[in-house]
């Protein structure tokens, strides 16, 4: 397994299992799988609902001596109704009881976005509110406060562009060590890369296959299928690898950690061995060309009427 380097020195697993729309009932058996497969990278969050099966299986692991809770990385995020500076610790609490933990390894602010406490998902516009600097410095400290008790080693965010991260990096006493955010040849997000690297933050790609069995209201029709894509189908003749293992080979190549979901022993093990693919610099500047800004993920949820979120403002796109 590839690793990479957090500013303070930790090292991070290039490659994890996400664990978005993996339901209740399928996911404990595909941490287990993948554990025994050899990952010790998992992403979670508290809003895909499934963390306390999840940590059944780790606390199984544990208890089995398959593996020690130093030997993973433990990811999960702050859902939005929980950015109200009293919110976070509790949120992070329930987290960590779920998953039957003592601390993450790194706990991420999900959105730029809040939602009004109590409301798991918003139906009506009036029931998100606006995301500005001082929400956003309030959550941020109650996150340090975290890492100051040592709930978790790490704070990051996601979804954030790189006027958000100058935003917040303005205010931080304690940096932000990762961004997590949908990231693939169809939308390469190369100013935002750069930035982060410049800062010494480590970018996280979501929905690195395209996310085809996202929810069918986040689907548009004659979408393009990035699996299915000509070039990364080339790539994949010429390694002898999937079109999969292409997608996560680039993503790492490019210096960016992976998270992609299965619940497929057989993808699982097919996904861990893309970390060892080294695609050629012709075969990489094939798939740069490809780039065409598409979002899987675009965040539309957000901007149901009365909500005072826009594509514009939530990406800080024109």
């Amino acid at each position: 397994m590839k690793y990479f380097h957090l500013s303070n020195g930790e090292q991070i697993p290039a490659l994890g299992l996400g664990t978005w729309k993996s339901s209740p009932q399928v996911v404990g058996q595909a941490v287990e799988q993948a554990l025994d497969l050899g990952y010790r990278h998992f992403d979670c969050a508290a809003i895909y609902g499934n963390e306390a099966e999840i940590g059944a299986t780790f606390a199984n692991a544990f208890k089995k001596g398959l593996v020690k809770r130093e030997d993973l990385w433990i990811t999960s995020k702050l859902w939005s109704n929980a950015h109200h500076p009293d919110a976070v610790l509790p949120a992070l609490q329930k987290t960590l009881q779920d998953l039957g933990l003592d601390y993450l390894d790194l706990y991420l602010i999900h959105w730029p976005v809040v939602i009004e406490p109590g409301v798991g998902f918003p139906e009506s516009g009036d029931q998100l509110l606006p995301f500005t600097q001082a929400s956003l410095e309030g959550t941020w400290q109650a996150l340090e406060k975290a890492v100051d008790l040592g709930l978790c080693h790490h704070i990051g965010v996601s979804n954030f562009s790189l006027k958000k991260l100058e935003m917040l990096l303005s205010m931080a006493r304690i940096r932000p060590a990762v961004n997590q955010v949908e990231l693939h040849p169809y939308l390469q997000q190369s100013d935002l890369l750069a930035f982060a690297e410049s800062q010494n933050i480590l970018l996280t790609s979501y929905s690195p296959l395209g996310s085809g069995d996202r929810p069918a209201a986040f689907q548009k029709e004659a979408e393009p299928k990035l699996l299915a894509d000509p070039v990364i189908a080339a790539i994949a003749t010429e390694q002898g690898c999937s079109a999969a293992q292409v997608l996560l080979a680039w993503a790492i190549q490019r210096g960016t950690v992976t998270i992609p979901k299965s619940v497929n022993p057989e993808r699982l093990l097919q996904n861990l061995k893309a970390a060892d693919i080294t695609l050629t610099d012709a075969q990489m500047a094939n798939i740069a060309a490809l780039d065409c800004h598409y979002r899987y993920v675009s965040g539309e949820f957000w901007t149901i009427s009365g909500s005072p979120y826009t594509l514009e403002s939530l990406w800080d796109e024109i």
